[in-house]
């Protein structure tokens, strides 16, 4: 009986390491390779004009390389439960294969179609190649729940075995076994759409910064793999104007569609690290930014409202603002801030921005400023942004949004000063925003606070030509960690856990005590030192909390499952918009040391004498004020001892806390907002 195999691409857009397409191809007398493609779905989903152009591309890609090997990619119109059926009749199949895809909604759909195959008697072969581990493995070995912090991810990954090793692509050899015929009509029936086609204008449509396809994939990834010192040293890298541009050896957007395969990226790098650092076996965090990517898949993969919050079992449930003009003007760039609106245009014009441009927008819009759902915020991204996975992306979300994974609301990203810090010149944002090219520097990141006259000689007036700021930062930041606080102080009371005994009140994060820790920060992310810092770091308002890390390190929230579905409104007292909610006072005063007047008092007015004359009873009430007084001082004096030592105790466990939580930062910066791409330089 002849094997007549259809290989189903989805996101596996390439020949090299693809394992399924090498079941489909081992034995069998026919082999077709398809794609399907719903027009109507396509303008209906929410994806943008340079995704849907990468896709196209990639397809464009792969239907030449097939060439190549005199085999041709068949790209069919229609939804996967329609077009299936009459394909097995039309061409007799007896071998579906396709790429395992670890996410709810493709499981479903998977497992559809598995049932119709069976009806019609097609074997189905499913591999998995998007993921390095297999994700039920990781699941297995962590009590059947998925690990909800990296270090316990890491921690697992590292008593598995290596991920399998990837495969040669697919050659002539093995195509002309399995030779198909391919009709002279072919590219009208089965041609790649036009965005033109798809529902797109494509009018004054500029050139790709990235190209789509796996020829350009395995392009960059040599590129990516001469950074030799990079890879030998294994240095962070320094952030600059030049990091937040495109780079030609970004990955990101190709590991998202599968032009390249995560197996051949991670022993790339590996055997490179060998070779220079003679033969050592490289540390886990070498791969750090494919781990985030496996550590979110991992997450979401038995969770189908992972990119939501409602019935979210690890997103904390967050009374977040409904306000359709303000996401607007975010999504658009016009909130008056330069720096978050030249991100948002170099999101919508290139479809990428680096890493930490997204930490900006992404704590501007939710927890920092705006105080909008992560929600929206995700579906711009995931209209805009070429590497929106929807893992990655809802994870991603979550975490920057202190919604699950990351708990240190306290730290936002200050929209003048962060920018600065990073590009003092102000070049980005006059690539980005040309109306505000001609602005000196002192301005270009705040030009609402330039004299009249200089905005006139730049041609551009702020409430004229270039909006003012959608909000006073330093207010609604402030406003907003306080709405935060309630939030996870609800969370504390609902699990009896003391998770705000090391969040600073008000007074402390405007006055941070000046300890050795917060005199030797360095990096991007740390608090300005003095006056003369802060007007360096580019703000020109006093220092607020927005740009300040506390000297105390909040601890990650450890459980939130069940405790994430309790809504802080139907619970907490006081206002969210309050600055001084009532439930975090009372929570602050129940671990302030009582004071003398109230111990005083409190003794005094229980206490009677009635063996005292009325002319000796003042006298005795004094000398018994002082016993008193000197007991509560000496008592003092013997809690602050044992104070000192607890404090000994909680810094000692919060350094070491501190420092995870800022390698874990780096990782995250490295991975879940950033092209797969190494240093910049």
């Amino acid at each position: 009986m002849a094997v007549n195999s259809v290989h189903w691409f989805r996101k596996g857009l390439r020949l090299h390491d693809n394992p399924v397409l090498q079941e489909a191809l081992d034995g069998a007398d026919t082999v077709r390779c398809v794609y399907i493609l719903d027009p109507w779905f396509a303008g209906a989903a929410n994806v943008g004009i340079n995704r849907w152009r990468f896709l196209l591309e990639a397809l464009e890609d792969l239907d030449s390389s097939l060439k190549k090997l005199k085999s041709r990619l068949f790209v069919i119109r229609g939804q996967p439960t329609d077009v299936f059926p009459r394909l097995f009749k039309e061409w007799e199949v007896t071998r579906l294969t396709f790429e395992y895809d670890p996410e709810p909604y493709g499981k479903e759909r998977d497992g559809a179609i598995i049932k119709m195959a069976q009806e019609f008697g097609v074997e189905t072969i499913v591999r998995n190649a998007h993921t390095l581990y297999n994700l039920d493995r990781i699941i297995e070995a962590n009590n059947n729940s998925p690990p909800l912090t990296f270090k316990r991810f890491q921690a697992i990954v590292s008593r598995l075995d290596l991920p399998r090793r990837p495969l040669p692509p697919i050659n002539q050899q093995q195509m002309d076994r399995c030779r198909t015929n391919i009709a002279d009509n072919h590219n009208q029936q089965y041609s790649i759409p036009s965005l033109k086609e798809l529902g797109f204008r494509t009018e004054g449509l500029p050139p790709a910064v990235w190209q789509g396809g796996e020829s350009e994939a395995l392009d960059r990834l040599n590129k990516h793999l001469d950074k030799k010192v990079w890879v030998a040293n294994f240095e962070h890298p320094r952030v600059n104007t030049c990091s937040l541009y495109a780079s030609p050896t970004g990955l990101s957007p190709y590991l998202r569609f599968g032009c390249l395969s995560c197996q051949v990226l991670y022993y790339n790098l590996r055997e490179l690290y060998m070779k220079l650092r003679k033969r050592s076996s490289p540390p886990l965090s070498l791969f750090g930014q494919l781990l985030w990517r496996e550590f979110f898949y991992t997450a979401a993969t038995n969770n189908p409202n992972f990119d939501r919050m409602e019935a979210n079992p690890i997103c904390v449930q967050i009374p977040w603002d409904q306000n359709p003009e303000a996401l607007a003007k975010w999504a658009e760039g016009r909130t008056g801030f330069p720096w978050i609106d030249a991100i948002m245009t170099q999101l919508r014009q290139e479809g990428w921005i680096h890493h930490l441009a997204r930490h900006a927008v992404a704590c501007f819009l939710t927890r920092g400023d705006l105080w909008i759902s992560w929600e929206s915020g995700m579906k711009v991204f995931e209209e805009l942004l070429l590497d929106a996975d929807w893992s990655v992306n809802a994870g991603s979300w979550m975490w920057l949004s202190c919604s699950a994974f990351f708990q240190q609301f306290f730290h936002c990203y200050c929209p003048v000063g962060f920018g600065r810090r990073t590009d003092p010149s102000g070049d980005y944002i006059r690539r980005y925003i040309p109306m505000l090219k001609d602005y000196p520097n002192r301005y270009i990141y705040e030009p609402w606070n330039a004299p009249e006259s200089v905005q006139k000689a730049a041609n551009c007036v702020v409430g004229v030509d270039y909006p003012k700021p959608m909000i006073n930062h330093a207010e609604g930041s402030r406003l907003n960690i306080e709405r935060m606080k309630q939030v996870y102080q609800q969370l504390s009371h609902y699990r009896g856990l003391s998770l705000l005994a090391s969040v600073p009140t008000i007074q402390e994060e405007a006055e941070p005590p000046m300890t050795d820790e917060s005199l030797t920060g360095s990096g991007p992310d740390s608090p300005p030192k003095g006056p003369a810092d802060w007007e360096a770091a580019g703000c020109s308002i006093a220092p607020d909390v927005s740009t300040v890390y506390p000297s105390s390190t909040f601890a990650p929230y450890p459980d939130l499952e069940g405790a994430a579905n309790i809504h802080p409104s139907q619970t907490l007292s006081g206002s969210p918009g309050s600055h001084t909610p009532s439930s975090v006072t009372a929570a602050m005063s129940t671990w302030a040391p009582p004071s003398l007047s109230s111990l005083s008092s409190s003794k005094s007015s229980t206490s009677t004498c009635p063996n005292v004359s009325p002319s000796t009873q003042p006298s005795s009430l004094g000398q018994r004020r002082k016993g008193l007084t000197r007991k509560v001082r000496r008592d003092q004096r013997q809690r602050g001892r044992k104070e000192e030592v607890r404090r000994a105790e909680i810094a000692g466990r919060e350094e070491r806390m501190e420092e995870d939580v800022e390698q874990q930062e780096e990782r995250m910066e490295e991975a879940t907002f950033e092209e797969i791409s190494g240093p910049q330089q």
